[in-house]
Parts: C-alpha cells; structure tokens; sequence
C-alpha cells in the first residue's frame, strides 16, 4: 500500500499541487469488484481546498488515472455502517449517496479518521459522522477555538501530515554507523538472535549513562523546565490573541461570503436578461413579416408582371418565416403561436388566390388558342403553345411555393392543367391528323383511276377495290405471253406522258413528305410541352440509366405489351414518373391517331410501310439519344411496333402472292412477276433504307423474300408447260443474278452466287436437251462403236464389224449433208426464239452455247473416225467452219 501511495503522490496529486494524506482500497457495493482508490487530499497553496478523489486504474496498461473528486464541503454524511463490529462497508452523503466496501476495516477506519481531522482543522464540524466509534474519533481531541490553543491543533495537524510519509530512508551517517556495528560483529548476519542481545546489552549502558548523566545535571534540568513554563505562558498569551484575532476575521469572512453570494446572483440575473434579449430578438428578426409582404399576399396584382415579382418575393418571406427553426419552448409561447397561425391564415388565403387565378389562365388559353385551329387546319401544321407557355412560366417560382406549402392545392392545379390541355390538344391533333389524310387520299385518288384505266384498257380484271401495293394486283393475274405485254405495254405508253410506276413514285414520295412533316411537327410540340411543364410545375427530368430497354427495340417479338392511357393515374414513384404520367393524359390521342395514320397508309399502298419504317425509326432513334424513358420515346416507340409489324406483314404478303401466283398454260412464261417485283422491291427499299437505323429489318425481310423467289420460281417451272422448265429456271435466276449484281445487296452475296450457279446449270441443261442429236443416225452409228471398244474389241478393229465397216460409215455419213445440217439448224433456232422472252434478250446467249455443243460433238465424231478407221480417207461433208458459217448466218436472218 505504501509503494501505491508514493505511486499515486508521484504521478497524480504532485502535478497538480496537492498533497496525500490517506488512501482507501474499495469497490462499489452490491456489483462486481472493480477497486479503485479513494484518496484524501489537500492542496499546498492557500486557500487550502480539501477534496476526496476517486482514482481508478486504467483498463489500457499499468498507469493509474484520476476518474473523478469531490469537494470535501460538499460532504455531508459519513455512515460507518456499524460502531461496534467490524464492518468494511461504508457510505459517503455527497449530492448522492455512494456505497463502499473496503478491503480491510483497518483501511477504512484510517481513512474516517483522516476525514474527521480534516473537517476539524478545515470545516469546524460540519460533516456527521454515523456509526462511527468513539474512540476512532477521540484519537485526537475535539479542537475548539475556547479550549485548545491555536499551537496544539496545529501541532496535531502538523503531526498528521508528519504521518504522510511512514518510511523514511537512511541517511549517510545512519547507514556508516550500520555498517560499523556489523563490521565489528562479524556473525551479525548467520546469528542473528546472539547480534541482537548485543545490541541490546549496549543500548541498556548507554540508557544507564543517560540516566546517571541526567541525575549529574538535575539543576539544569530544572532550569530548563522553568524556561520552559515561562515559554508555553507566552504561547498561551500568543495563542489567546490569535484566537480573538481569528474571531474578529469570521465576521469579516460572513461578509465577504454574503457579498460574494450577491455578485454570483447579479451575474446570474444579468446573463438570465442577455440571454432572454437574444431570444426575443431572435423571434423578431425571424418571425416578422413586412406590411408590404402582407399587403402583396392579400390583394397582390397576379395579372402584371410587378404584381407577380411582389407576389413571388411575399410567399418567399412568408415560407421563411414559417420555417424557422425554433428552439425549445418557443412553440409555447402565445404570441409564436398567434404569429404562426397568422402567418398560416395567409398562406391558405394566397394559395386559394393563387390556384384561382391559374385555373382561369388555363380556361382563357383553352378558349384563346381554338381561335386558331381554323387557320392552321388549311396547312398542315400544329399551333404554337410558345406564347402561352411564355405568359406562364412567370408563375414557376409560386408554383414551386405553393408545391412545398398547400400540395393538395398543387395536385388539383395539376390535374386541372392536364383536363384544359388535352381537351384542346386533342382538338388541335385531330383537326392536324384529319388534313394529313386528305392530303395523302387527295394524292391517291388520281393514283387510283389512272389504275383503274390502265387495267381496263388492258382487259384485266383480277384486283381487288382495296390497293395493297403498286405491284400487288399483278400478283393476283395470269401470266400472259410476251407478245401480249408488249403490245399491252406499248399502247399504254401511247396513252400519255405520265407511266404507272412514275405515278407511284410521285404517289410515294407525296406520302413519304407528309408522313415527316407531321412527325416533324408532333416531336417539337411534345417537347415544348414536356420541357414546360417541367420548368413550371418545377418537377425534374432524370436521364435513365444506361441499359433501358422499351418496345421499339424489342420489334421482332411476338407481342409486346403495350402502354395503354387509362383514366386513372399510375402510383408516382418519382417526378420523371410524374411528368411522364401528366404528357400521356395531354397527348392521350396522339397514338391512336398515328396507328390510324400509318394503317391508311398501309391501306393506300403495302410498300409506304418501308417509308415509315425509315422515318419512325429515325424519329425513336432521336427521342432516345434525348431521354430513353420520356413520354416521347414511348409513344413513338409503340407506334414503331406497329409499323414494323405492317412491315413484316407487307413481306408476308409478297411471299404469300408468290405462293398464290398461276401460269397460263397457252403462253409461254418469261420473268415471273414477283421476280419483277421483287426487283422493284429492292430497288425501291435500297434508296429509302439507304443510310438507315434500322438495316436490320431490311435485311431480314431480303432473305425471306430472295427465299420465297428462288422456291417459288422452282415451284413455276416444274408446273409450266407451254415453256421448258429449264428455260423458266434460266431466265428467271438470270434476271435474279442481274438485279443483286447492280444493286449490291451485301447480305445477299451468297443468294447471288447462288442464282448465278443455277442460271449457268440450267442454261447447259437447256442447250443440251434442245439440241439433242443432231446427226441422230450418226449418232447412233458411233454409240454402236463405242459400245464394242467398251466390250473389248480394240478400236482399230472395230471396221472389221460387219455393221460398222468403212461403207456404213460413208452411207451414214453421205445422209448429211451440209446443207440438211443448215435446215436442221435452222429449226433449231425457230424452237429456241419461240421458248425465250425478249424481256431478258438470252436468244444470243443460248445459240453461241449450243454452236459451241454442236462444235464439240462434230470434235468427237472426228476422234471416233480418226482412232477407229484410220487410213481410210472417210469425213464428214461439213466441216467446223461451215457450222461456224451456219450459225452466223442463221443468227443474222432472224
């Protein structure tokens, strides 16, 4: 206990000028053991100040640390538990009471005692001490300033702070006159008992010198003691001066602890008043709102431009006023309660004006903006919203007051702005959509009796009333001989300057103008009216995330659900959401009237769904690069699936027609027509999708088409039978191979080389088979030989056979002639001419294919006569020039 005290003394109390008198092991009482150490202290300068510290070891190494200390005046109670038994539980009164238990009940009466010295010198009995045994407190007599002097109660003091230190080392003379005694005992150390009763022989002669020194000296002992009884009458007078001294100075003290009582009051009351101003001062400065505010707010112009910036500058003063952060118990306070419920009773008069005065702004648009609609109804354009959007957007900053003060007003301004807005939008769109079909149908009309007296004139009556494309009814016909088209054709031309495929393509490119125009005009106006309302309604535009996913670039599904514009509002999850939500319920008719708009289209001609396709794409593509998820990008790409879907079908179509395709069986057949169509087709495609988004869909619907031709162009030839099979395969794949060569088509490379391999098969095919034998008996003749060589006989043998010697040879060989071979051509020509069309001019290349066949045959007969008659001076009466002579003259006559 000493090593802690000195411990403690060292590196916690000397720090801080103070003193240790006593120390106490405890622990609370009734929870686990934690020890720790009260201390009894005082400080060494004056006014001395009395404390009991409470120091606790620290949890992070050996150190001690000083965790909390009280002021020993503030002590009112010391509760030993128990005056007569031993008992190591004690309790300190401070302003609560703290229960202990010491480790020994020696510690704790130590530490009692020194508490009850300390009040005696320092406090003059102003702690009770309970249960506490008399004895521990008469260790030290009760100091009174009436019977003990002044000197004594500080002798006892000064003997209690002697008792702080209880160890004291060795000084170097003690320890010198040690070492002598040990030195002059050598067995000091292994006999102790014998060391120390020679210590004590020596102290009994040095007591006995003593005694007989003193007896020697007894006259001046005597006169000591008489200077002494003279000394202590002195320091009683001394003492008895202090204490009149110290009586006088506690009045003084009484004093002076009154005064300073008072002064601690009159600061308390002067920082009670500095605070109290600061609060008032802080309600009025927060809390106040000018007359012109309230002036603005109650009767403010909300028609002119000054009436709305005073307006809008009152309602911002207002909502700070009514949002200032008051502190505790200010909402308590009647005059902050009457203030905010006049400022309340403001807020709710203004908002009604404020939601009054719009909802008439927006009638008054309503009616001023269908003043309008009869002069851009003659034009196909929409009314310009930018002055009304201008004269409202003054409005913003109270609208955005009134979104965060009165939502419920805001909600019901909202919805009447949609239910004005789309009554007259609708009205606008409508009346747009409506000149947009008059326009297209205006065009198409004309379109249509020219067809009609087209097929009139030509005697054909197998199209429908419905136009489906500009190709579509020739799917439906026979296929008539060229002769007949010809003639057909060139008294068409005859009828006038314009053709049928010019009056298509004005017919096309009209719509395909008209069809841009008003998207051009609808995606200004959407924009105008999303990016108003989020500027006025103050609600924001969120770009989405990466990754988004909508209808249009999911097109080649079987069903995608579609966003339908039902009356009741989806839950908002957030303000994109909202304004999303608001544009749909405004431009709720702007879907149905474009999906009306693209099936007239659709109606009017299959092939405008390619130039729709290229145009709404294109529009998507540029709504999605602004906001993925905007009302705009949506509705556009849901009618994107609609026309990709009249797309597919226009190509299901042509496939089906196709398949549906007769031949006559008394002409001869020529380029199918859906080969001509396709033609037109591609052609036609390649100049709209010609830097197109969407080449994709194009590319599909090529190789479904190339695929129905090439099947049903192999379907035809094996039906036909007015012309061979291998000339219907041979001019159609040619005419086939020619398109996709001039054209270009990359994703059709393989189909071209396809077509060109059948075109080239089926042209041998055919110049074999036409050509035939024509020196049949001759043929026959050399079949025979080399039906011997092939048993065996060699061939220089073969003239040895009776029916293929050297005079059959000749008498087959004089049957013809060069001028019967000429005829036999010749014949062969007429056959050729009357097989081929003109359309594709083949007749050329079949005769240089069949003269270079004949050429070769005539070749092998040589061989034949040269290996298996040689010697015998036998050839043919023509020769290969004469067959080259043949063939051109033949060509030329024709």
């Amino acid at each position: 206990m000493t090593a802690i005290k000195h411990a403690l003394q060292r590196d916690i109390f000397t720090p801080n000028d103070e003193r240790l008198l006593s120390i106490v092991n405890v622990c609370k009482a009734g929870k686990k053991k934690k020890n720790c150490f009260l201390c009894a202290t005082v400080t060494t300068e004056r006014p001395v100040q009395v404390k009991v510290v409470k120091v606790k070891k620290s949890d992070k190494g050996d150190f001690y640390k000083r965790q909390i200390a009280w002021a020993l005046r503030d002590l009112a109670v010391v509760d030993a538990k128990d005056a007569i038994k031993e008992n190591p539980e004690f309790d300190l009164h401070f302003e609560k009471i703290y229960k202990w238990v010491a480790s020994s009940t020696a510690e704790k009466n130590a530490f009692i005692s020194c508490i009850w010295k300390l009040n005696q010198r320092y406090l003059r009995k102003k702690i009770d001490f309970v249960n506490v045994s008399s004895q521990l407190l008469e260790e030290l007599p009760k100091v009174t300033e009436e019977s003990v002097p002044s000197g004594e109660n500080q002798s006892v003091t000064g003997g209690d702070e002697e008792a702080v230190d209880e160890y004291q080392e060795l000084n170097a003379r003690e320890e010198q006159d040690i070492e002598i005694i040990m030195e002059g005992c050598e067995y000091a150390i292994s006999n102790a008992e014998a060391f120390a009763e020679r210590l004590s022989r020596e102290l009994q002669v040095l007591d006995g010198a003593n005694i007989q020194s003193i007896m020697a000296s007894e006259k001046q002992v005597n006169i000591l003691m008489k200077l002494l009884d003279e000394a202590l009458q002195e320091v009683d007078q001394i003492e008895f001066k202090l204490s009149s001294y110290e009586e006088m100075l506690q009045s003084v003290k009484e004093q002076m602890d009154q005064i300073s009582e008072s002064n601690h009051l009159i600061h308390l009351s002067n920082t009670n008043n500095v605070k109290l101003l600061s609060e008032i001062e802080f309600l009025v400065n927060h809390m106040d709102l000018a007359k012109g505010h309230i002036k603005a707010l109650q009767e403010g112009d909300l028609a002119s431009s000054r009436g709305i910036e005073a307006c809008t500058n009152a309602a911002d003063a207002l909502l700070q006023c009514m949002n200032v952060a008051l502190r505790p118990g200010h909402d308590m306070l009647l005059a902050v309660k009457q203030q905010q419920q006049r400022f309340s009773d403001l807020r709710e008069h203004f908002a009604r004006r404020l939601a009054s005065h719009l909802n008439n702004v927006f009638v008054q648009q309503g009616h001023d903006q269908s003043s309008t609609l009869a002069q851009h109804s003659i034009e196909l354009t929409l009314p310009n919203h930018h002055p009304f959007h201008r004269d409202l957007l003054r409005y913003a900053k109270l609208m955005e007051w009134l979104k965060s003060t009165d939502y419920g007003k805001y909600e019901g301004l909202t919805k009447n702005y949609m239910d004005y807005l789309s009554r007259l939008y609708e009205r606008e769109i409508k009346d747009f959509f409506e000149v947009a079909k008059i326009k297209m149908t205006g065009t198409t009309k004309e379109s249509k009796k020219f067809g009609q007296r087209r097929l009139s004139l030509m005697g054909l009556h197998g199209s429908s009333g419905k136009l489906t494309g500009s190709t579509s009814s020739l799917n439906k016909l026979s296929v008539q001989s060229s002769g007949n088209r010809r003639s057909q054709s060139s008294s068409l031309l005859d009828m006038g300057n314009m053709s049928t495929s010019d009056l298509d393509v004005a017919d096309r490119t009209k719509f395909d103008k008209i069809f841009e125009q008003v998207l051009s005009e609808l995606e200004p106006l959407c924009l105008a009216e999303q990016d108003f309302i989020s500027k006025f309604f103050k609600l924001q535009q969120h770009q989405s995330m990466p990754g988004t996913v909508t209808e249009a670039d999911d097109l080649d599904g079987g069903t995608s659900s579609r966003q339908h514009n039902s009356g009741t509002p989806l839950p908002v999850s957030s303000e994109k959401d909202m304004i999303r939500q608001m544009m749909t319920k405004i431009f709720r008719c702007i879907e149905p009237e474009l999906n009306n708009l693209i099936a007239l289209g659709d109606k009017i001609d299959s092939f405008n769904s390619l130039y729709m396709l290229v145009k709404m794409s294109h529009h998507v593509w540029t709504a999605q690069n602004v906001d993925p998820a905007s009302f705009l990008s949506t509705t556009l790409g849901n009618v994107l699936v609609t026309v990709k879907r009249n797309f597919d079908k226009c190509i299901s179509n042509q496939i089906r027609q196709m398949e549906e395709v007769k031949i006559s069986k008394k002409s001869k057949v020529g380029i199918l027509p859906f080969v001509a169509e396709f033609e037109e087709f591609a052609g036609l495609a390649e100049s709209i999708f010609k830097n197109a988004e969407r080449r994709g869909d194009l590319d599909k619907a090529y190789t479904k088409l190339i695929r129905g031709v090439f099947v049903n162009v192999e379907k035809v030839a094996n039906e036909s039978q007015k012309t061979p099979r291998d000339v219907v395969m041979m001019e159609n794949f040619h005419h086939i191979f020619a398109t996709l060569s001039r054209l270009k088509i990359s994703c059709l490379e393989a189909e071209k080389k396809e077509a060109k391999q059948k075109y080239t098969d089926h042209l041998q095919s055919y110049v074999i088979y036409s050509l035939g034998q024509p020196l049949e008996k001759l043929n026959h003749f050399f079949e025979g030989v080399e039906a011997r060589v092939a048993q065996g006989i060699r061939e220089e043998e073969v003239s040895y056979q009776l029916a293929f010697n050297k005079q059959e040879l000749r008498k087959v060989i004089k049957e013809y002639p060069g001028k019967e071979v000429k005829k036999g051509l010749d014949n062969l020509y007429k056959k050729v001419d009357k097989h081929l069309c003109e359309e594709e001019n083949l007749l050329q290349v079949v005769w240089h294919s069949m003269q270079d066949e004949f050429i070769r045959q005539y070749k092998h007969f040589e061989g034949l006569i040269a290996r298996c008659y040689p010697g015998s001076g036998v050839t043919m009466e023509f020769t290969i020039q004469d067959i080259l002579d043949y063939c051109s003259s033949i060509a030329q006559s024709h």
